[in-house]
C-alpha cells in the first residue's frame, strides 16, 4: 500500500498491498498441491518479466536495469512488460500459471497465496548464492516458506514515529533516540498529555487516519501494537489464543485512548505543516517531512507494549513464473537485477532501506549515522512471522495462503475499536473468523 499520501493509492514505495486486490486473493480457489516446478531450460533466449507500474522514478529504475542487462551480453533478452500498480496483483491473480512470464513482482503478503495456487517456483538453485546470501535477512523472511525462497526484493520498508522537536522540547518531552530506549505505552500516553497541554486544539498526533484504518495500512501499521504486547495476529495456523489475548485486548484499548490526541489529518500536512507534534508513519514519508522540518525532525521507534517496540516491514519482491521454461535464464536475470548498482538506483528513486546488506551499508539515507539509521538498525532485528520475541524489532506479516482474510478481518476490528468498540469483543469476533476461514480451506497448506 504506498503512500499513504500518493504512493499509498498508487502501490508503489512501501509493498502494503491495497485491500482490494488482497480480498480478491481470497477468493482464488484451488491451490495446495506440491510446490510448483518450473524448468531449467538452457540459460539463453528471451524471458518475459512483469513488473508493477509505480512512480515514475521506479518506473525509470527497472526500464534502467532491463536496458542495462540486456546490452550487457548477448545470451538473454529481457522483454519488460509494466502494468498499473492498482490493476497488477488483480492481473497475477487472474492469470493462468501457462501465462504467467518467466519473471514478475509481487507485493509481499500476496506471494504464500501465489505459492498455494501455483504460481511461483522457488528460486533456490537458480539465483546465485551470492545473491541470496546478500539479502538482508529480514526480506529474505518475507520470501521464505518451509525452508524455500519464493522470493527477494530490492527494497523493504519500516514503521516510525517521526517527531517535531521544537514542539516536543517546548512542551517540555524527553524522546527516545533508538530502539533500545523505546517510550513505554505510558511514557507515550504522558508525551501526548505533555504536549496537549501546548497545543490549541489539543491534537498532537498523525496516525494517517486519512488512509483509512480497515485497510492494509491498518494492518501494517498497527499490527506492531499487537505484536509488542506480545500477541500475534497468526500463530501455529490459528487467531484465537494469539490474537485475541488479554494483553493485545488491553494494548489496543490504549490504543484507542490517544483518538482524543488525534488529528484526522484530512489534508495529510498535518505533521508537514507543524499542526501535530509526532506522526505515526513509514520511511517514505521522510522525504516531505525532512523538507518541512530541515533539523526540527527527529526520528522515534514506536511505542513499547511490553514485549519490545515492533515495527512492519516488507515490500515488492521478484520471483520466478511457476510454468516458466527457463529458469536458468530468469535467474541469471534476477542477479543481475539485485546487484549494488540497480538496488541502490531504485532505492535512490523511491527513498526505501535496500534489501541488500551491501547497498543497506552504503546507503547515504541509512547507513550508521545517516538520517534514518534507526529503520536500518529495526530491520536488522527481524523477527520472522512467528518468533516474536522480546529483542527482535522487525516483524513480516504472516506469510499464508490465508493472509487476505487475516489483514481484512484485523483492520475491521482496529478500525471498530478506533470507532469505539470493545477491543475484547472487536479482536474475539475477527479470531474466531480468520480460524473459521482457515479450517474451510484445510489451513491453506502449501507442502
Amino acid at each position: 500500500m504506498s503512500s499513504i499520501s500518493r504512493r499509498y493509492r498508487r502501490t508503489a514505495c512501501t509493498g502494503l498491498a491495497l485491500a482490494l486486490p488482497l480480498a480478491a486473493l481470497a477468493a482464488c480457489g484451488g491451490g495446495g498441491g506440491t510446490d510448483a516446478a518450473a524448468e531449467a531450460g538452457s540459460g539463453k533466449g528471451t524471458i518475459s518479466v512483469w513488473a508493477h507500474q509505480g512512480q515514475k522514478s521506479e518506473d525509470a529504475a527497472v526500464q534502467a536495469a532491463v536496458k542495462s542487462f540486456n546490452s550487457s551480453q548477448s545470451d538473454i533478452k529481457v522483454e519488460l512488460k509494466l502494468i498499473p500498480g492498482n490493476d497488477y496483483t488483480k492481473t497475477v491473480t487472474a492469470t493462468s500459471a501457462s501465462e504467467l512470464p518467466d519473471v514478475l513482482e509481487f507485493d509481499g503478503p500476496t506471494m504464500a497465496n501465489f505459492v498455494y495456487n501455483k504460481k511461483l517456483a522457488a528460486l533456490d538453485g537458480y539465483v546465485s548464492a551470492k545473491t541470496m546470501s546478500n539479502a538482508t535477512d529480514a526480506a529474505k523472511s518475507q520470501g521464505e516458506i518451509g525452508g524455500k525462497h519464493y522470493g527477494l526484493g530490492m527494497y523493504d520498508s519500516g514503521l516510525g514515529m517521526y517527531g517535531n522537536k521544537k514542539l516536543l522540547d517546548a512542551a517540555g518531552v524527553d524522546y527516545p533516540t533508538s530502539v533500545d530506549d523505546a517510550w513505554t505505552a505510558e511514557e507515550f500516553t504522558a508525551a501526548l498529555k505533555a504536549l496537549k497541554a501546548k497545543d490549541a486544539d489539543g491534537k498532537t498526533l498523525d496516525i494517517q487516519e486519512n488512509n483509512g484504518l480497515a485497510t492494509e495500512w491498518g494492518t501494517y501499521g498497527f499490527a506492531p501494537v499487537v505484536w509488542s504486547a506480545g500477541g500475534s495476529l497468526l500463530k501455529d495456523g490459528k487467531a484465537e489464543g494469539a490474537l485475541d489475548t488479554p494483553a493485545a485486548v488491553s494494548a489496543l484499548k490504549t490504543f484507542q485512548s490517544w483518538k482524543t490526541y488525534v488529528d484526522p489529518n484530512t489534508d495529510g500536512n498535518a505533521f508537514a505543516d507543524g499542526r501535530v507534534a509526532l506522526s505515526w508513519v513509514g520511511h517514505w514519508m521522510y522525504p516531505t517531512f525532512s523538507k518541512a522540518l530541515g533539523e526540527d525532525l527527529v526520528v522515534l521507534p514506536l511505542p513499547d507494549f511490553g514485549n519490545g517496540t515492533k515495527t512492519g516491514q516488507g515490500s515488492w519482491a521478484w520471483g520466478i513464473g511457476a510454468d516458466t521454461k527457463n529458469a536458468k535464464a530468469a535467474g541469471a536475470f534476477l542477479d543481475y537485477l539485485l546487484n549494488d548498482a540497480n538496488v541502490t538506483a531504485m532505492t535512490t528513486a523511491n527513498g526505501a532501506p535496500p534489501a541488500t546488506k551491501t547497498a543497506l551499508a552504503a546507503s547515504p539515507l541509512y547507513k550508521q549515522g545517516g538520517p534514518l539509521q534507526l529503520f536500518a538498525d529495526q530491520l536488522a532485528k527481524p523477527c520472522g512471522d512467528s518468533d516474536i520475541t522480546r529483542t527482535c524489532v522487525a516483524v513480516t506479516r504472516p506469510v499464508t495462503a490465508g493472509y487476505p482474510t487475516v489483514t481484512a478481518k484485523f483492520s475491521e476490528a482496529l478500525n471498530s475499536v478506533y470507532s469505539g468498540a470493545d477491543p475484547e469483543s472487536a479482536l474475539s469476533k475477527a479470531a474466531r473468523a480468520i480460524d473459521q476461514d482457515f479450517s474451510d480451506n484445510a489451513g491453506y497448506k502449501i507442502p
